[in-house]
């Protein structure tokens, strides 16, 4: 009896393998409802928007920042300017700069000299309007515009964009405001060229001769700070400032103290210091600036013509009583030719 039963047990039937066409008509459907649902999805998108997509999915990719040395990485930046697209140059680093300067220091001919490089693009005196340097919350959204390559002339190379700067006077808010410029410089990574002028009694004239200019406008009604033929240079140079010699010792030493007084203030910038006199003498100094800002060398060039070549003597009308105040002082050097035009 109970063998009757297992044998009963283990008599049952396996059940009935599905159909293969049955499987067929699944495997149909689901591809089908795949194909259905992908093509609602790209309807819905469009192909603009898909475009898009690829397009964000592309520019995410990052540069390759290998070949740059960790000591350099802080001062390599990738803008993404909003007012046009850097397309090829978007993994063309750039190096962030300023100019700092005096007046008739010689500044807008070197500014002119680096703009003749084709990867430097420098903007000019921006802080010469007041309301970008009103107070430090104007001044830093100005820089910041600068330095993202949106300001007028950024896109105005054919070139990639190596260095972007402009140039800044220490009298337009930069004095004022130094601890927070040179904060926002070590921040930033934005490098400093100091550009001064050891003559000072030189550049007391031009900034006396420049001052007599912008009243008189003696080249056709119009004032110009720089010039580009000799004819026009000459004219400029015929006005011969008479020097108040009581006060030409206080002037002079106070000019010094200030420029003396915003270096060591700024000292802690990533800067470079050269001087007027240097770029006359010896052209190779440039080389310094670009090796400095880490661009190509290239010849650099300017249109700019100078205007005051003669000696100081044929320059000063009262030179006699300038001599005699100067001589024997500690700013007796300034009385001598210093450089050969």
């Amino acid at each position: 009896m109970v063998a009757i039963c297992l044998q009963g047990a283990f008599d049952l039937k396996a059940p009935k393998k599905s159909p293969i066409a049955l499987r067929m008509v699944v495997l149909a459907v689901t591809i089908l409802c795949g194909v259905f649902i992908c093509s609602m999805c790209m309807k819905q998108l469009g192909s603009e928007s898909w475009s898009r997509i690829v397009k964000i999915e592309v520019a995410a990719q990052p540069c390759n920042k290998s070949t740059v040395p960790p000591s350099e990485v802080p001062f390599v930046h990738y803008p993404q300017p909003i007012t046009y697209n850097r397309d090829e140059c978007m993994c063309n680093p750039v190096r962030f700069f300023t100019i700092i300067s005096s007046q008739r220091s010689g500044s807008g001919w070197f500014e002119t000299l680096l703009n003749s490089h084709i990867n430097i693009s420098s903007n000019g005196e921006i802080f010469s309007n007041k309301e970008r340097r009103s107070n430090i919350s104007s001044i830093v959204k100005t820089l910041d515009k600068v330095y993202n390559l949106d300001w007028n002339s950024s896109a105005s190379k054919n070139e990639c964009t190596a260095a972007i700067g402009f140039k800044w006077m220490l009298n337009q808010g930069l004095v004022a405001n130094h601890a927070e410029i040179a904060d926002y410089f070590n921040r930033r990574g934005v490098s400093a060229i100091f550009l001064f002028r050891r003559n000072l009694l030189r550049q007391l004239i031009s900034q006396l001769a420049n001052n007599h200019d912008r009243y008189l406008k003696q080249l056709n009604g119009t004032h110009k700070a720089h010039v580009h033929t000799r004819d026009e240079a000459n004219i400029l140079a015929k006005y011969k400032p008479r020097l108040n010699t009581t006060s030409l010792i206080s002037n002079l030493k106070q000019a010094d103290e200030y420029t003396r007084d915003a270096l060591r203030n700024l000292k802690s910038i990533r800067h470079i210091t050269i001087y007027y006199e240097d770029l006359i003498s010896n052209r190779t100094r440039l080389l310094d600036v670009l090796d400095f800002l880490k661009v190509p060398r290239r010849k650099l060039v300017s249109r700019h013509v100078k205007i005051h070549t003669r000696p100081l003597s044929e320059q000063i009308e009262n030179w006699d009583e300038v001599y005699n105040a100067l001589n024997g002082t500690q700013y007796e050097s300034f009385l001598n030719a210093d450089y050969r035009i």
